[in-house]
């Protein structure tokens, strides 16, 4: 099973996800993004860091690189797609996942540890999860504060698309109905602020995301 990391200038966490997804069982294959074509590849990942800089709008120059035309196409064939931290600010973005990714409330980078709770186990993502279940994954982010208008947030709801929630007693970032993660309309496409990749191994204090990137391999 192979897995297409995209890697931006600026981003920084492609070496954690490779290694999370080589625990897991895949091979890792670094994908420029400059790159007009993608490896065969049965799951493409945009990892975190600050792509561009974080200049205009993070995500936002990053989903116009070359690779992106070939994600989006990848996408629609029905490949999983996974995108955390900026990768979901550039999935959003992107178009693939609804939604925008603005300044935490504090106005502050937000870098700890923090409790998430699964809303939603159907996807290919999270089948190893419980509805209910809380994790602890770390964040490392300034711009996590995820909003949408009305429509946005009832088609989710009602698409049952809110895959992962913020359950600390603290506000972590200001998200609307403290949304950390959400999928597309055929459950493929899966972005989160948080990362479930420095959460593999006992040495970082939790190995609370190994079942994600499990789950993804198994179904890919």
């Amino acid at each position: 099973m192979r897995a297409a990391i995209v890697v931006f200038p600026g981003t920084n966490r492609e070496r954690d996800a490779a290694r999370a997804l080589a625990r897991a069982g895949a091979t890792p294959v670094m994908v420029w993004h400059k790159d007009t074509d993608l490896p065969p590849a049965d799951l493409i990942v945009l990892p975190g860091g600050f792509a561009f800089g974080d200049y205009l709008r993070t995500g936002a120059i990053a989903a116009h690189s070359p690779v992106m035309r070939e994600v989006v196409a990848a996408a629609g064939r029905g490949v999983l797609v996974l995108g955390m931290c900026n990768g979901f600010q550039i999935l959003c973005e992107a178009g693939l996942l609804p939604g925008v990714l603005m300044r935490n409330t504090s106005l502050k980078f937000v870098c700890r540890s923090v409790t998430l709770e699964v809303a939603a186990t159907d996807t290919p993502f999270t089948r190893r999860y419980t509805v209910g279940q809380t994790l602890d994954v770390p964040v490392a982010h300034g711009e996590g504060n995820w909003q949408g208008d009305d429509a946005t947030v009832a088609a989710l709801e009602a698409g049952n698309r809110i895959i992962f929630r913020y359950a600390d007693a603290r506000t972590v970032n200001g998200s609307l109905g403290e949304i950390a993660g959400s999928c597309s309309v055929n459950r493929r496409v899966l972005g989160l602020m948080p990362h479930p990749e420095n959460a593999v191994d006992p040495l970082t204090g939790s190995t609370d995301g190994a079942a994600l990137f499990q789950a993804a391999v198994e179904a890919a």
